[in-house]
């Protein structure tokens, strides 16, 4: 194996079995799969630490044990990346960004200022998802954060954002960092939702107003303000047509507005290979079309977690198995060994989707299939 980081040797072009672009739940758990089943693997990453989210992570996990139940994400990232070091046959590109594949499934790579040029029997896409953003006026005054910079800042680098933060947004992202900003000592003034429910697990939620914050439903914030750096911001209620009514909004003082309104697909790498997308409203946006396999429209691509459709880092790690043990399958290696692997993830995704809390991935993914 590779040193993590490790510099390839430019120039020529250079053939992989399985590329994986991106070192999150999806791709380490991707490689992890695939190495397993006998392939040669490159893990490319365009960070320095790999584990994607699970780094910042700092709540324990719900789930079963095979998903890491009790567990904090950034000790399964530890895991996950020592089991990868452990595996044979994987090399890692990290500080390496993938640039675009190409129609003869070329895969261009930039790494310390040079450009790469791998050409896999097949690729699985982990790249990910992007924190979505809010319009407003004043949006962009310095401490207004998405969730996942607040989160970096504090549970990667130990530094806290501010002294008063309101958060925008109460589904599970917003009520967990809100929890970790409580933890590290900042005064969480409130939290807004334009929903009329909380979108987050209840026991999250309990724990945040058992600390004495007001969650308020039905509404979303009107503006921020402030000089050379956020003052406050005023919110308002929603009807029941989502439509603000004048006259309800209220002043906070805060001098950081957190964003935490849900995550998009990072999808540009699959359109950019030509694979079939259709816009998912239910999981978050553009995703690709796949089969069973997790294999796309294009021959020999793959795709798992948060870019093929916003769900839990539980799920992710699960696709990321059933893609590496897919990709390995159609080089016809692992023989009974990549089936039973394939078959075992299946059904932890659907025991994953079952119940309330996935209703609305099993919606959106009946939506794609049809």
């Amino acid at each position: 194996m590779s040193a993590p980081g490790a510099r390839a040797d430019g120039g020529a072009l250079r053939t992989a079995q399985v590329v994986i672009v991106g070192a999150g739940p999806a791709g380490l758990s991707a490689a992890l799969s695939a190495a397993s089943l006998g392939a040669q693997v490159v893990l490319i990453d365009r960070e320095s630490r790999p584990g994607g989210q699970l780094i910042k992570q700092t709540h324990m996990f719900f789930g079963s044990r095979a998903q890491y139940a009790g567990t904090r994400g950034i000790d399964i990232a530890r895991i996950l990346y020592d089991q990868v070091l452990g595996a044979a046959g994987v090399e890692f590109l990290l500080d390496a960004t993938v640039l675009g594949r190409y129609s003869d499934s070329v895969v261009t790579v930039e790494q310390a200022d040079r450009c790469l040029k791998l050409k896999p029997e097949r690729l699985i896409i982990a790249t990910g998802a992007s924190e979505k953003v809010l319009p407003f006026p004043n949006n962009d005054l310095p401490g207004i954060y998405g969730a996942g910079a607040v989160q970096t800042l504090m549970n990667v680098h130990g530094v806290r954002p501010g002294r008063r933060v309101l958060m925008v947004g109460a589904g599970n992202i917003g009520l967990i960092v809100s929890y970790q900003l409580l933890q590290a000592g900042v005064d969480v003034v409130g939290i807004v939702e334009a929903a009329p429910t909380i979108g987050g697990y209840l026991v999250h939620a309990a724990k945040i107003r058992r600390s004495g914050v007001p969650i308020l439903t039905s509404h979303t914030i009107k503006e921020a303000y402030g000089k050379a750096a956020l003052e406050g911001a005023v919110v308002w209620r929603l009807d029941e047509r989502w439509q603000p009514i004048p006259g309800t909004e209220r002043d906070i003082s805060a001098d950081v507005v957190c964003v935490a309104v849900g995550l998009s697909p990072l999808a540009e790498l699959l359109f950019q290979a030509g694979c079939e997308m259709r816009y998912v409203a239910e999981l978050g946006g553009h995703v690709p079309v796949r089969d069973d396999d997790l294999q796309t429209t294009v021959p020999g691509i793959y795709v798992a977690g948060d870019c093929s459709g916003i769900e839990e880092a539980s799920s992710a790690m699960v696709e990321g198995t059933l893609a590496g043990a897919s990709a390995a399958a159609s080089l016809a290696l692992g023989g009974r060994q990549t089936a039973a692997v394939q078959e075992r993830a299946r059904r932890e995704l659907y025991e994953l989707r079952c119940g309330p809390a996935g209703q609305k991935t099993r919606d959106g993914l009946c939506r794609l299939a049809g």
